[in-house]
């Protein structure tokens, strides 16, 4: 089945629950979303006189009805289900990434193919496949356990796998979710207990190929020496990130207050997508920046924290799957707030849960879905090892039966 309905009805049973640290800072992190979508899209959709000034926060709210519609599918889906057809996603992700090269079934959008044609929407394969990746990673870190930890060939597979999903996604060219594919799944790995050894020896050879990808296009080593200077040519290469870097520098302490941003008003390029953080800055000030990043480090810090229960109550693949959703959530959260303050090149990542963007918001909510069901799977374990611990009651003898 891939519905869990027995193990509710046992009322003598293990019971599972869902960690409500972790849903109160995604559902926080979400409800921020909806706030700053509405307040950075408006003057964008205003210069259009056909949308109205509301279009994004319509369609956005939309995409949150959707992804809270497969959150709740995901959090009543058995993991075993996602563990046992963990191969078929695998091959469902690479039928994905090239499904964007067909004719008619790929879009070309801003001189790049990420995109699939639905006739009613577009789709970005790539966030789903983030997920599956994390799905299949967990799944042969359960049934390869000793050769990951013992052998350097047994880092092979989950490695050549998500190389190669690398490998297609530079083709589109996606360089910014590439990375963040390849650094999560060796991160878990590691935390499945490779080898650092291992590790390294698989890496090194591949430093020299992200190089000559990095600058291999002008637009990319325009990104890399641009965020390094941006001052230099404000105007042209770093245009936007002076933009972010003043809209962050207005919002000082506690910002100018919602919905009063200046630099959201055609200045700032993206503001409702890739940089509604420097909009939030500007708004909100120091004080909302705190209040996002600590809710970003709650719910990353919960998840990495449920993983390890995971794994020391044998729940491996819910633990894996715990620490690869983190992973992925807080590395993205981290170069999405490095891009907007100068610290890392320009990358094409969403803030998730905030930024606008029908498959990021989609897919970041049922990621968010299967983040929780890990949570309520581990406990269910963790509340049948205490169970198991207990002794029943009618085992203990009546104190005034031994005084007689």
């Amino acid at each position: 089945m891939i519905f869990d309905n027995d193990q509710a009805k046992r009322r003598q049973g293990p019971r599972g629950k869902f960690d409500m640290p972790l849903l109160v800072a995604l559902v926080g992190l979400a409800s921020i979303g909806l706030v700053m979508v509405t307040s950075s899209s408006i003057a964008v959709a205003a210069a259009d006189a056909h949308l109205g000034e509301f279009y994004f926060l319509k369609k956005h709210l939309l995409f949150l009805g959707i992804g809270f519609v497969l959150a709740g599918i995901a959090m009543r889906t058995e993991l075993k289900f996602l563990e046992k057809n963990a191969f078929l996603l695998m091959l469902l992700a690479f039928s994905l990434l090239l499904a964007v090269f067909l004719p008619f079934f790929g879009m070309r959008l801003n001189g790049a193919r990420r995109w699939l044609n639905l006739v009613v929407t577009s789709f970005q394969p790539v966030e789903a496949v983030k997920l599956i990746l994390v799905i299949y990673i967990s799944s042969y870190l359960v049934r390869h356990r000793e050769s990951v930890e013992t052998r350097f060939l047994g880092l092979f597979k989950p490695l050549m796998v998500a190389g190669l999903f690398v490998l297609l996604l530079l083709a589109q060219p996606d360089f910014g979710s590439a990375t963040l594919m390849i650094a999560v799944a060796i991160a878990m790995v590691w935390l499945g207990g490779a080898r650092p050894i291992f590790l390294l020896g698989m890496g090194l050879p591949l430093m020299p190929l992200l190089g000559v990808a990095a600058t291999s296009e002008s637009y990319r080593m325009k990104r890399l020496t641009s965020f390094m200077d941006p001052w230099k040519d404000p105007f042209n290469d770093g245009f936007q990130l002076t933009q972010s870097l003043m809209a962050i520098g207005r919002g000082e302490w506690t910002g100018v207050g919602l919905g009063q941003s200046v630099l959201k008003l055609s200045y700032l390029p993206e503001a409702h997508t890739d940089f509604i953080f420097a909009v939030i800055s500007e708004e909100l000030g120091l004080t909302g920046i705190l209040v996002v990043m600590g809710l970003f480090a709650l719910a990353v810090g919960r998840g990495l924290y449920i993983g390890l229960q995971g794994v020391e109550l044998n729940q491996r693949f819910a633990g894996y799957v715990a620490f690869g959703i983190s992973l992925m959530l807080g590395l993205q959260t981290m170069v999405s707030i490095g891009v907007n303050l100068g610290a890392l090149p320009t990358k094409g990542l969403t803030l998730p849960l905030i930024s606008y963007g029908g498959s990021s918001i989609v897919l970041t909510c049922a990621m968010a879905g299967v983040l929780l069901r890990a949570t309520y799977e581990i406990n269910r374990a963790l509340d049948a090892r205490q169970m198991a611990t207990r002794v029943p009651a009618a085992a203990v003898p009546d104190s005034r039966e031994v005084a007689v």
